[in-house]
């Protein structure tokens, strides 16, 4: 290997790391219509492609970050690779839809462990300038990977297949580990506090049942016993996980740090995010390609305008923070992500992709202004001893956005593509012949996003009226769960306007002292 001093390998074995975390998230949204014709997929099958990634690197998050100082964070990373990169095989490997999912919750577990030590190891690796200089290019890496992943997803899916978006990170994963065991120092907190056992459990037990709630309630029926019973349980969970954060000697999620309202409307804006734009990256990449029938490649490229802008504004962004306060950086890129939705929210049944672009450029400013202020106010009102858990609560909340934000969209939309489907059809009387004699197969169709495989079975004229019907019901029931993604958004702005207020913010806890002092993280001193 070359002679590189050993804290540049330990940057180029976490950034490798978080590249391949974060690329695993984006590039999945391309394969989804593959997979689920490969793997013959419900709907609900598909959100748990992502739910499931999502719920378990929340849950694992913050507890993770405790392991990796008590037992060595060299260490604990190596093994979040390992993790990561067998469950990748195990993916790419899966012949049914149980086992994929099961799959992409132990990459979420392996994904949190990595992400929880990963900015630990360059912290411990770097100081004074260098440190900036580091923090940079993690930076750097993070917003690359987002920005190419629908592409290079939808590349990778086309050429090869959509496994080969799991298999890729194997190798990948092996360099890695070599580079962290044999390069990287190793380093752990002395003082670091025990486990909290009864906050992960109760925290990963309360998020699994509202997510499984919302995914199974339009099956279920939201009224039946089991879903009222996983609802009340999940509530019932959250409460006794918040009572025992606040009698905890070592907390999973200090609870005192909220005392200072600016953590509120930071955690906020972080949930909404990924609750809103994020959440329907879902829907709109099954728009692209399942209702106007582009390919993985051809739909990655239609993403383009949307994650390079948020890319290319996320720099300036960061520069911004030492002039402009940080609540009006993040209360106007959260105004602009509504307005990205709301303008996106007018697609008809005869619409083009373009009807998109608008709303593509006006969301992704608004996610290139929000992701830099994010993670540098997230420590910044704070004092530096905390701003490990600073961080994680903020990747924390950004993941529970995710998870709850695609199984709630995805129960709205259920339910309202049903009921407007059969709507269109009843108004024609090809349509109301074809519900009349297929009521009974085309609930089961639209739940599971089988309306293509049902049309193929249809004579010509009964084919069309339900292939209309489909397109019109489509695009109505996207359009409304825009218009709810824009009111998320929208109420993560009037938080962040309101209670990220200035006098929050540690003052010593800025750029210049950074400089002399070597604090873990960059924060904006105007903020």
């Amino acid at each position: 290997m070359p002679n590189l001093e050993r804290k540049w390998w330990t940057l180029i074995a976490v950034c490798t790391a978080i590249f391949m975390l974060l690329l695993d998230i984006t590039v999945v949204n391309v394969a989804l219509p593959d997979i689920q014709r490969s793997l013959h997929s419900s709907f609900s099958d598909l959100q748990w492609v992502i739910d499931a990634y999502a719920l378990t690197l929340a849950a694992f998050l913050l507890t993770a970050g405790v392991v990796g100082d008590m037992f060595g964070r060299r260490e604990v990373f190596a093994i979040g690779l390992g993790v990561f990169s067998l469950a990748s095989l195990v993916c790419g490997l899966s012949t049914t839809a149980l086992m994929l999912n099961l799959s992409r919750a132990v990459q979420g577990v392996g994904g949190a462990i990595m992400f929880a030590t990963s900015l630990a190891l360059i912290a411990q690796a770097f100081s004074g300038k260098d440190r900036g200089t580091a923090f940079g290019i993690f930076g750097a890496v993070t917003g690359g990977a987002v920005a190419i992943g629908p592409l290079l997803g939808g590349a990778i899916t086309s050429a090869i297949g959509w496994r080969w978006i799991f298999f890729v990170n194997v190798p990948i994963g092996v360099v890695a580990i070599f580079i962290t065991l044999t390069r990287i120092q190793e380093s752990r907190d002395p003082t670091s506090k025990r486990i909290d056992w009864i906050g992960f459990v109760t925290f990963s037990a309360s998020l699994f049942m509202l997510v499984f709630a919302l995914v199974r309630g339009n099956t279920a029926g939201w009224g039946s016993s089991e879903i009222v019973g996983l609802l009340i349980g999940a509530g019932a969970l959250m409460v006794v996980f918040l009572v025992a954060e606040v009698r905890q000697t070592s907390p999973m999620l200090d609870l005192s740090l909220f005392r200072r309202p600016a953590m509120i409307g930071i955690s906020g804006a972080a949930f909404t995010l990924s609750a809103s734009i994020f959440a329907l990256f879902l829907y709109l990449t099954l728009y692209v390609q399942d209702d106007l029938g582009y390919g993985p490649f051809a739909a990655g490229l239609r993403f383009l305008p949307i994650t390079l802008l948020s890319f290319l504004v996320a720099p300036i962004a960061g520069k911004l923070t030492v002039r402009i306060h940080a609540r009006y950086m993040l209360g106007t890129g959260l105004l602009l992500v509504a307005g990205g939705c709301l303008w996106m929210a007018t697609i008809h049944a005869d619409s083009q992709w373009t009807v998109l672009l608008p709303g593509f450029i006006v969301a992704g400013a608004g996610i290139g202004m929000v992701n830099p202020v994010l993670a540098s106010s997230a420590v910044a009102v704070v004092p530096p001893e905390h701003s490990g858990m600073a961080s994680g609560i903020n990747s924390t909340f950004r993941q529970v956005g995710i998870a709850t934000g695609i199984a709630g969209l995805g129960a709205i939309f259920q339910s309202e593509i049903k009921t407007k489907v059969t709507a269109s059809l009843l108004s024609s009387p090809s349509g109301a012949e074809v519900a009349a004699r297929h009521g009974a197969q085309l609930g089961p169709a639209l739940a599971t996003g089988q309306v293509q495989n049902a049309v193929t079975s249809l004579p010509p004229g009964q084919a069309h009226a339900l292939t209309s019907a489909y397109h019109a019901g489509f695009a109505s029931s996207l359009n409304e769960i825009l218009v709810i993604g824009a009111a998320i958004a929208l109420a993560g702005a009037l938080g962040s306007f309101i209670l990220v207020r200035q006098r929050d913010f540690v003052p010593s806890y800025s750029p210049a002292a950074e400089a002399g002092q070597g604090a873990a993280q960059p924060a904006p001193a105007a903020a």
